[in-house]
């Protein structure tokens, strides 16, 4: 086949153009997957085995996309991918700073993300309290001090849950200016 044969060719096998049905389809299961992202971030932002503030920002950047940019703006965007690195950073140095704060052993914070991670599988209950068992168990293999471990293990808690709070704010603000510019 010629050049000009091939053209031809694969003009005939070209597949035709999206209808407005498929693209309106296509817009309805991007928006759905916008949204699933947004809410497993949300729950992503208390549960510790999911990036959840990192889902939001994803879901309002493909909901920022899909609109072409047309209600959700550009710098909008750029406001949430740094209070992502912003949540992100605090949840880290929170939790770090409150067993530093405490003199926690490495034992101790090692305990704490045991504990944090067993308490996805117990309830809430479980998710709220275990990172303390854990950093006070940690702590007390450390140190074999009661007193000790328990400082320790509150400080830790105190910090996770501090951490947890300015996570869901920062999630909570970026998804309510998401809506918003949406909305106007």
């Amino acid at each position: 086949m010629h050049g000009k044969q091939r053209a031809m060719a694969l003009d005939q096998l070209s597949l035709p153009a999206p209808t407005r049905k498929h693209r309106t389809l296509m817009t309805i299961l991007l928006w759905l997957a916008a949204a699933a992202l947004i809410l497993i971030g949300l729950a992503g932002t208390i549960l510790p085995a999911l990036p959840g503030v990192v889902f939001v920002f994803a879901g309002i950047a493909l909901g920022a996309w899909i609109d072409d940019f047309a209600h959700v703006p550009v710098w909008l965007v750029v406001v949430c991918a740094v209070l992502t690195v912003i949540a992100w950073a605090v949840d880290y140095f929170a939790a770090a700073a409150g067993a530093k704060r405490a003199g926690a052993s490495r034992l101790a914070i090692v305990g704490a993300m045991i504990g944090t991670v067993a308490g996805v599988f117990t309830g809430f209950v479980g998710l709220l309290f275990l990172p303390l068992v854990g950093a006070a168990l940690g702590e007390y293999v450390a140190q074999r001090d009661a007193l000790i471990a328990g400082k320790v293990g509150v400080a830790t808690w105190l910090g996770l849950l501090i951490g947890t709070a300015v996570k869901v704010a920062i999630a909570f603000a970026m998804v309510g200016a998401f809506l918003l510019a949406l909305a106007l």
